[in-house]
């Protein structure tokens, strides 16, 4: 049973996202930026910001699961995304909801300049409570 409960607000405008977290006390995961990279070390998908934010989401679930944790149990998202366009941000936020079944842990989307590889246009980076 994941230790993570996510919080609206009855004050602010109900956009039909958690506005924050509860965690019960216990051990935490801070991930590193979570790249789209294949196990080859390939980014995958170049250029794509839907298929870099599904890998990305992919590589994350390696990560957890490395730790006994899932989806359900991400407390916090930060996404990261390398493109000018605002509905660049919004198909990655798409492909976020459609991994997290809708029910989105507090994530942060942010534009950016650059990403570290090249056609790189996704990175994310999550803070998990790891199972009792």
């Amino acid at each position: 049973m994941s230790r993570v409960r996510l919080n609206g607000s009855s004050a602010l405008h109900d956009g039909g996202f958690a506005y924050s977290s509860t965690v019960t006390p216990g051990p935490l995961l801070f991930t590193a930026g979570i790249s789209p990279l294949t196990t080859d070390g390939d980014v995958d998908s170049p250029g794509d910001v839907v298929g870099q934010t599904r890998k990305c989401l992919e590589n994350l679930t390696v990560v957890l699961g490395e730790q006994n944790a899932s989806m359900s149990d991400v407390a916090k998202l930060t996404v990261y995304v390398a493109e000018r366009l605002q509905a660049d941000l919004t198909v990655a936020w798409d492909a976020v909801v459609e991994r997290f079944d809708g029910v989105v842990p507090p994530a942060m989307m942010m534009g950016v300049t650059v990403l570290p590889y090249d056609e790189q246009v996704v990175e994310l980076e999550a803070i998990a409570a790891l199972p009792a």
